[in-house]
């Protein structure tokens, strides 16, 4: 990370409600997006996508429980998605402002027709700064909805998937598609790490070659992104911990078995940032040393020099001060004002002492071991 690129820290853009607000408002941020919704059908040997205008049509296209469906939202910038929501699939109130208030901790909870969790997307934009988004599902028997406020998002493995047809993904049912795209944010998590891992090494090659301050800059951005995948990463593993507890019938014991897994990722997630985090610590200490260390390098030169002109200055200063030769009023010599003055080789004289001063000081630094 060179100095040109250096970024500053991303601060998310997050709509908090009014302080004493009704729970169950829907919050939609004038920034939000205009909703695009998709359905995907698919089972052993079908697939297909469709891109539906309003919410309220898919009622019509999910009612044959040979299919299982992907319902994939993308903006929220329509107060009449979630009332239909609300009203048509008995959505609770709390549930859509969850979904639209997008700074939501993971979390996993239980609900008489449907279940509702949480997830935390992390991933790298093209300028390699990071993007911090929510996805929220909610989970029925056939039927799987997410909820993202951007249209942006790290999925495009899954949706691929999906098409092929590949491993367990159309057999699984709606709770593994919820597990996959789990899996995939946790996948993505271990991306991140990667990247940092290998800046965080470039950082300390550029220590032991030319450290400058934008290895400080570097590495707090960093630890900065460490300390945000630290707060997602742990309560995702209590989700994931969650899913694996619940006496759900909505999540089949098949499902179960793989999110045994991503319980495993999101564990090493953990050991992984907890150990960048180390390093990126260790990486400033040592930074600091080393321009501490500079700082008592150029200190100790200063010292040296110092010491050395210190009696060649004493000296100077006694022969620069101005006595006369002669008293200005009777003319009389004055013998004893500085005689060595007007001696023939004074000059001469004092030179050749002040250099063997100066050489007597360097033979004793030297041997002190000064000049290492």
């Amino acid at each position: 990370m060179s100095k040109s690129n250096r970024r500053k820290h991303k601060k998310p853009h997050y709509v908090l409600p009014s302080p004493g607000s009704s729970p169950g408002l829907v919050h939609i941020d004038e920034h939000s997006l205009v909703p695009r919704i998709k359905l995907y059908t698919y089972n052993l040997s079908h697939y297909s996508v469709r891109e539906i205008a309003d919410i309220s049509e898919i009622k019509d296209h999910i009612s044959n429980v040979d299919y299982s469906y992907w319902v994939e939202v993308k903006g929220f910038k329509s107060v009449s998605l979630f009332e239909t929501l609300i009203s048509e699939f008995n959505i609770n109130k709390l549930v859509v402002e969850d979904i639209t208030t997008t700074y939501q901790r993971p979390k996993y909870e239980e609900y008489e027709d449907y279940d509702f969790a949480v997830s935390r997307m992390l991933f790298l934009d093209e300028e390699y700064g990071l993007e911090n988004e929510q996805l929220s599902f909610v989970l029925r028997s056939n039927v799987l909805f997410t909820f993202q406020d951007k249209y942006e998002d790290c999925l495009q493995p899954i949706r691929k998937r999906l098409e092929l047809g590949k491993g367990n993904i159309r057999i699984g049912g709606s709770s593994y598609l919820m597990y996959a795209l789990m899996d995939m944010i946790i996948d993505q998590y271990f991306s991140v790490l990667g990247m940092w891992s290998e800046q965080l090494d470039l950082i300390e090659e550029r220590l032991f070659d030319k450290p400058d301050k934008a290895i400080m800059y570097d590495t707090q951005l960093i630890k900065r992104n460490l300390i945000s995948l630290r707060r997602v990463a742990w309560p995702e593993r209590d989700k994931i911990n969650d899913v694996l507890r619940t006496d759900s019938r909505y999540i089949n014991e098949q499902t179960k078995v793989y999110l045994r897994d991503a319980y495993d990722h999101t564990i090493q997630v953990i050991d992984m940032t907890e150990s960048l985090k180390e390093i990126s610590a260790s990486n400033i200490d040592m930074y600091l040393s080393i321009i501490s260390n500079r700082m008592n390098e150029i200190m100790k030169v200063l010292t040296i020099i110092s010491s050395i002109f210190i009696p060649l200055t004493f000296i100077a200063g006694i022969y620069g001060m101005n006595f006369s030769r002669e008293d200005p009023v009777t003319g009389k010599v004055l013998t004893q004002n500085m005689p060595e003055l007007y001696n023939e080789h004074g000059y001469l004289y004092t030179m050749i002492v002040m250099g063997l001063i100066a050489a007597v000081q360097v033979v004793y630094f030297w041997r002190k071991g000064w000049f290492k």
